[in-house]
């Protein structure tokens, strides 16, 4: 079997996916999808495709790897190319899985869970506590046992100014009036995670992770920017409240640091983005040695979250995936299913061949950017 063709969409969701389709000249094809690379996916995308016509899709991990040494001087260690690599890479484990008649997970090693567990992010940063806790309230009736909130705001009244991110007395009340209300809504027995962005410096971090000890939190998502694995550190040694990073780097180049030096006690690569299944799979295993748990990030429709619940699914250390959807009505038209994706915030893997799960036509159509059209 050699590939003969690879092609790009562009669907709204969070921001754009890209969805990457591989041909072959034995009629079976397979889809991926990769975010956050904006508009430059899909010329990355075009440009590597030339690489990888007559090419066996058998070799994924032989092919992710020819294509990435080859931009090893064009951006191979993180940022768009590692992006678009990587829904090319979980396009080929797709068309794996069909050309076997197995599912992705088996090919990955098999299962350790039938259902991955979701929490849905929900947002908030300018929210008022008292809407915050009704929100926290709705979602846990949609099934979810685990939620985020985001606790960053660039418009609080008492930020010194817009770009100082040292953290003031009034900020940190407005952060635990926030939690406290959510977590007052929900009771004790919901897992709450509380986001803020990688904004702020150390000795800010510090203070807020100790404020947030009383609400037993999941986790608190990136509290200092994440090039600084030292200061992370520092952050995680100060205080009993877990730490969470990890969405901003890629590849096991970019965790290695930061799980070496334990600097957390959660990663959370965003596996359409960072890395592909293949190496968000290598991530997760590095973390176990460490005995750290992976939560994936995660912005991607229904093709890409399935891609990483095939991940989720295959590793020991599993926590929870993102779901970042709660206001986009759309999510269940993408993709041609006998029953809805998510069920009392659990995503249940099929037996189905590859991914186990196909674009909608109709659907994904409606969703298009403007001026683009659908596969050939």
């Amino acid at each position: 079997m050699k590939i003969t063709d690879i092609q790009t969409i562009e669907v709204i969701g969070h921001g754009y996916s890209t969805y990457v389709r591989i041909y072959t000249d034995e009629g079976l094809t397979g889809t991926g999808e990769c975010i956050h690379g904006r508009s430059a996916s899909p010329a990355i995308i075009n440009d590597m495709k030339e690489m990888l016509i007559n090419q066996d899709p058998m070799n994924v991990d032989r092919l992710f790897e020819m294509i990435r040494r080859a931009y090893i001087f064009d951006g191979a260690l993180a940022g768009n190319v590692i992006s678009a690599l990587s829904g090319i890479e979980i396009a080929l484990w797709d068309l794996v899985g069909k050309a076997t008649n197995l599912p992705v997970y088996q090919l990955l090693g098999g299962k350790f869970r039938d259902k991955i567990r979701l929490y849905s992010d929900c947002g908030g940063s300018m929210d008022n506590p008292e809407s915050c806790g009704k929100k926290a309230k709705e979602v846990v009736n949609m099934g979810f046992n685990a939620i985020k909130f985001d606790i960053d705001d660039s418009k609080n009244p008492y930020k010194i100014d817009a770009w100082n991110w040292s953290v003031t007395p009034g900020e940190v009340q407005s952060m635990v009036d926030k939690v406290s209300a959510v977590r007052e809504s929900v009771g004790p027995n919901v897992d709450i995670a509380v986001d803020m962005h990688g904004r702020y410096d150390t000795s800010s971090a510090i203070r807020v992770a100790k404020a947030m000890e009383p609400f037993n939190l999941m986790w608190l998502e990136e509290p200092v920017p994440p090039e600084n694995v030292d200061a992370m550190r520092e952050v995680k040694r100060s205080t009993s409240t877990p730490i969470c990073a990890g969405e901003n780097l890629f590849l096991r180049y970019g965790f290695r640091e930061l799980i070496e030096k334990q600097a957390v006690d959660v990663i959370m690569p965003d596996i359409p983005k960072c890395c592909g299944l293949s190496e968000g799979r290598k991530i997760a295993n590095m973390a176990e040695i460490y005995y750290i748990a992976m939560a994936p990030h995660n912005v991607c429709g229904p093709l890409g979250t399935i891609a990483s619940c095939h991940v989720c699914a295959s590793i020991p250390n599993f926590l929870v995936l993102e779901w970042h959807w709660l206001g986009r009505k759309h999510w269940d038209e993408l993709v041609i299913t006998e029953k809805p994706v998510i069920e009392n915030g659990y995503i249940t893997l099929s037996d189905k061949p590859g991914l186990g799960v196909e674009i909608n036509p109709e659907g994904v159509k409606k969703y298009l950017k403007p001026g683009t059209k659908f596969f050939d």
